[in-house]
Formats: C-alpha cells, sequence, structure tokens
C-alpha cells in the first residue's frame, strides 16, 4: 500500500489537502483535511446581534447572499419575526441569482476544464471539450462571464449591492423595486434564460426541467450538457465517486404566498423521503483541531482551536445528524423535491459524479423559471421589511437556508441585545467532513473509496472528478 497527498487542489476555493491510501490502483483510505482556521464564530461574540448581518456575509464572497440569508434568518427566528411576501420573493430572487450563477460557473469553470486536460486526447470529445472548457482558454470562459455579470444586475436591484450587502434583514428586505425595476429584473431574467438556452443546453428550460427518467437524456445531445452526457458515457461517470450516505436539505424558496417550499426539506434514506428533525444535529470534533468532550447540537456548541490535539487532522468539524453522516447539496434538493430525472438516477446509480452534476443542472434549469415568477409577483406598494425587536433578555435562534452547495445552518443566543454564541455549520463541512468518535468517515472521504489512481499520478485525475463533484468551497467548512 502507497501513501499519496493531494493539495492544495487547484478550482478550489481556499485550503484543500486529501490524503490518499492506495492499493491495488485504487483508493483505500480517504483523509479530507481543511487546512486554513478562520474563527469567525469566536469573533461573533460579544457584538451586537445586528453586527451579524454585517459579519457573516464575509464569511464567503461566493456565497455571501446565503451568508446573510441564514443570519437574518436566525435573528428572525430568535424573535419569532415572519417576513411579508414581497420580502420572500426578493429574498428568493437573490438566492436564486447567487445558486444559479454558483451552478453554471461550477460547471463551466471549475468542473469542466478537467476534461480538457492531455490525459484525454485521445478520446473522440477532447478537442471540442478542449475548445470549450480548456482553463483559461476555453470559449465558455468568456461567455459565463458576461452572462453571469449580466443576471448579478439583479443583486444592485434588489440589494444594492454584492457581495455583502446588508438589504436581507430579519423582517424582509430593505431595499423596496418599484415597478420600473421590476420590468427590468423580469429582462435581466429572460436574458439568462435565453443564455442557458442557448449554450448550456441547447434546449428550452421547460424540457429540461420536466426531464424523467435516464432514457429522456437521449434527447439532450446538444449544447454543453450533452457534451457532459457524452463524456459520461464514455467515462462511465454514472459509477465513479459513489456514497452511500443519506441526502439532506434544509428546504429552500418558500412561496411568497403560501410558504410552501420550491425544493422540499427533509432526508432521502432507502430511497424515499424521511422527515428531518435538526434537534439530532451534532458537531463531533475527534478528529479535529478543537476542544471539547464531545459532539454537541450547534445551539450549545462551541469552537475553541487546538492544534496540537492527538489524532486530529482538519479544521472542519464533522455534523452528523443522529450519528450519520449525510450528503448535502443540489442532488438531496432536487430527490426530496421529486424531480422525476434525478430519482430515476439515483435509483439507478447512487449518489455519483455524473447524477451530483447533472443534478446540479437541471437546478440550474428549475431556478431560472422559478425566477421568473417571483418577479412577477413582487408588488412595488406592497412593503418588503416588517419592523423588529431584538432588545428582549435572553434568545436563541437558529437560521436554515440552502446555499448552492448545500445546507447552511446559523445557530445564535442572544442576551441583552449581544451575541453570546455563534456557530456556522457549512454545506462543505458536512461534504468534507472527517472522521466522528466511531470511525465514520465524511462523505467525501467515502465517496473516494475506490477511485482509480493510475502509476505515475501525483494528482490522478479521476480524484478530482469526485472531489469537484461536491463543489467543494473550504472557505466556509471551518466553522
Amino acid at each position: 500500500m502507497s501513501r499519496l497527498i493531494i493539495g492544495p487542489f487547484n478550482r478550489v476555493e481556499g485550503d484543500l489537502e486529501v490524503r490518499l491510501e492506495i492499493e491495488n490502483g485504487q483508493v483505500r483510505e480517504a483523509f479530507v483535511n481543511a487546512s486554513l482556521f478562520r474563527d469567525f464564530e469566536q469573533l461573533m461574540a460579544g457584538r451586537a446581534a445586528l453586527d451579524a448581518l454585517a459579519i457573516a456575509p464575509r464569511i464567503c464572497g461566493i456565497c455571501s447572499i446565503a451568508q446573510s440569508a441564514a443570519a437574518a434568518a436566525a435573528l428572525a427566528n430568535a424573535a419569532k419575526l415572519s417576513m411579508p411576501p414581497n420580502g420572500q420573493a426578493a429574498l428568493n430572487l437573490l438566492q436564486a441569482t447567487e445558486n444559479a450563477a454558483d451552478h453554471l460557473v461550477h460547471f463551466a469553470l471549475f468542473f469542466m476544464p478537467d476534461f480538457a486536460r492531455p490525459d484525454y486526447e485521445a478520446k473522440p470529445w477532447h478537442e471540442e471539450c478542449r475548445n470549450r472548457f480548456m482553463a483559461g482558454q476555453g470559449k465558455m470562459a468568456a461567455l459565463v462571464a458576461t452572462a453571469r455579470r449580466a443576471l448579478f444586475e439583479t443583486m444592485g436591484i434588489l440589494a444594492g449591492k454584492w457581495p455583502h450587502s446588508l438589504a436581507l434583514q430579519p423582517g424582509g428586505t430593505t431595499k423596496p423595486v418599484d415597478a420600473a425595476e421590476r420590468v427590468r429584473l423580469k429582462s435581466i431574467i429572460a436574458s439568462f434564460r435565453r443564455f442557458l438556452e442557448t449554450h448550456l443546453f441547447g434546449l428550452p428550460l421547460s424540457h429540461i426541467a420536466a426531464l424523467a427518467s435516464q432514457d429522456a437524456l437521449t434527447t439532450c445531445d446538444q449544447g454543453d450538457f450533452g457534451l457532459f452526457l457524452k463524456i459520461s458515457r464514455d467515462l462511465d461517470l454514472w459509477r465513479l465517486g459513489r456514497s452511500q450516505t443519506d441526502l439532506m436539505s434544509f428546504g429552500a424558496f418558500a412561496d411568497p404566498q403560501t410558504g410552501e417550499s420550491l425544493f422540499a426539506g427533509g432526508i432521502w434514506r432507502n430511497n424515499a423521503f424521511a422527515p428531518l428533525a435538526t434537534q439530532v444535529i451534532t458537531e463531533d470534533i475527534a478528529h479535529a483541531w478543537y476542544g471539547g468532550e464531545q459532539a454537541l447540537h450547534p445551539s450549545q456548541g462551541a469552537t475553541i482551536p487546538n492544534a496540537d490535539k492527538p489524532d486530529a487532522y482538519s479544521w472542519s468539524k464533522a455534523p452528523r445528524l443522529n450519528g450519520q453522516s449525510v450528503e448535502v447539496g443540489a442532488l438531496a434538493r432536487q430527490l426530496l423535491s421529486g424531480q422525476p430525472l434525478i430519482r430515476d438516477l439515483h435509483a439507478r446509480h447512487g449518489s455519483t459524479v455524473a447524477v451530483r452534476v447533472v443534478a446540479r443542472l437541471i437546478e440550474l434549469a428549475r431556478l431560472a423559471l422559478a425566477m421568473e415568477g417571483w418577479a412577477q409577483a413582487l408588488e412595488p406598494k406592497a412593503p418588503f421589511c416588517h419592523p423588529f425587536d431584538l432588545e428582549r433578555a435572553v434568545l436563541q435562534g437558529a437560521g436554515l437556508v440552502e446555499a448552492a452547495r448545500g445546507s447552511l445552518g446559523h445557530w445564535l443566543e442572544i442576551s441583552e441585545g449581544r451575541l453570546s454564541r455563534y456557530q456556522v455549520i457549512a454545506p462543505t463541512t458536512w461534504n468534507f467532513s472527517p472522521r466522528d468518535a466511531t470511525g465514520q468517515p465524511g462523505p467525501l472521504e467515502a465517496a473516494l473509496v475506490g477511485t482509480p489512481v493510475k502509476a505515475g499520478e501525483s494528482t490522478p485525475v479521476a480524484v478530482q472528478h469526485v472531489v469537484r463533484s461536491f463543489d467543494p468551497c473550504m472557505a466556509c467548512t471551518v466553522h
């Protein structure tokens, strides 16, 4: 058996190192290390409660809106606040814009460039992939940058700026939208839809969102989606990087009028829906560089660094749901919301590289369609935010949202208007967690087992496919 340490990974936000134990040309065990400590939880302690709205978004410059939304939701939960329909519609648009942009950028700039590498130059699809996605040179990079920049004009209309806007508040959003701005929003969303239909899918989004089985994917032979499906069949990405864990979502995008979530929350277990009980979430620190005696619920948790801790190998904690590792992300959301194609793919293959990426692209199509309805639902003369008060003696709250990469939770305690506790579990903390006290690996550690490693590979390309299929953000992980 041999050992290979890979890191830092390129095209990954933040610092990531993976140690592989290799036997007979494949990964026998994997150990994932988030190697940078950041300490936002302790930074929050003692500050005015509303300071969370300015500090939390700076946890990440990629999912800044998601961090804002989680902080605002935690404060709202503590104060027992709800937001008006306009606030919910605006929040949905802001989060959908960020998530959709993340999905697009991940696919075009982080994931697909690996297939343009010389490793695949003998493949019949390589030249097309190289022209489209080669890092720094592919045609898609400029197209995506232009489309993303145009889409992010919605941030200016709805939140004043991006990232790190203060428009999201416990009572809603503070940036009202007038009639002319609503027309502009609808125009921006329509333009983004045309981009996706022209370049990414080569088909109407309604067709993509309604795909019902793997057999129906034969109709998707155009655009970059068609190219990815061709590569997946050739390299059998349907089997690579399989994780056997349950999948979890907190639920996302509540309807402004009914409150029903577009993407339902819950657990996907044994190929079926199960309800989610967030009170059984714990943060295990057995193999993380933190002090403490036992796994605690984040509402009671602490983040106390201990860089000399024996047997620790990551700054990421190991979040568990009732003691079990769970995978989070677009795949979980699409399974739980009943999207028929994703349910069929998961039933056939499980959680694998190709299934994760297809789920992310299906979600992108569904978000772009839903955004049209949320923009139409805005009523310029109705309120966008309710007043609120956080000055009561002791308050506790949780803000549970869905960032692009999966379930994001903020748990806080307020005493006399100041934060006395603040804990964050980010999506990549779930997916890239180290082992827990029982030796149970995190989702990525488990998914890497069995991944082929060719002789002489210093950065095995198959390992990179598996890692990137989770779309990691390591800057968020260490909380």
